[in-house]
């Protein structure tokens, strides 16, 4: 867990906070009426095809400066079919020396204005008993790209916690 910190946020002593923050859908998704979200998606804890659009629960990792862990953002990544039935066909395999694909991001990230639906990414399969990863490109100068390489300390931790 995260070390004890004095948080200049709130003024208060924090013992450890959670590692992740999830999304239940994508946002265009979610935002359907229930009665049209149920009768026009198909969706499960990790895959969502909403028409012809298709969707992979993956996590978005940033690092936890002075851990061996990070804070995750469990997001959804829309990807092409092709990509989708790769995914499907590695389920219960080790997809981790699959080269990264292409996908864009389907949730918005509030604590990230620059960083919003649409987010080009690429997306790593991994291990059956992990949810793939999401990377950021290289040339990605945002301030989800720098933490997701930079690595974020425990009152930045603090601070997404509040903005999630």
């Amino acid at each position: 867990m995260a070390k004890a910190f004095d948080c200049p946020t709130c003024g208060r002593r924090h013992e450890a906070l959670s590692r992740d923050h999830g999304f239940t859908l994508p946002d265009e998704v979610w935002a359907l009426p229930e009665e049209e979200r149920e009768s026009q998606a198909r969706f499960s804890d990790d895959l969502c095809q909403w028409g012809d659009r298709f969707f992979i629960l993956c996590i978005l990792p940033v690092p936890l400066i002075g851990e061996d862990d990070y804070f995750g953002w469990g997001v959804w990544a829309e990807v092409e079919p092709e990509v989708f039935e790769r995914y499907l066909d590695l389920y219960e395999e080790d997809g981790r020396d699959e080269p990264p694909h292409p996908c864009k991001l389907a949730n918005r990230l509030e604590p990230y204005p620059g960083t919003s639906l649409g987010t080009r990414m690429l997306v790593q399969f991994q291990a059956p008993d992990e949810r793939p990863t999401l990377i950021l490109p290289e040339g990605d100068k945002s301030r989800l790209a720098q933490e997701q390489r930079d690595g974020i300390d425990a009152a930045r931790h603090h601070e997404l916690l509040g903005l999630a």
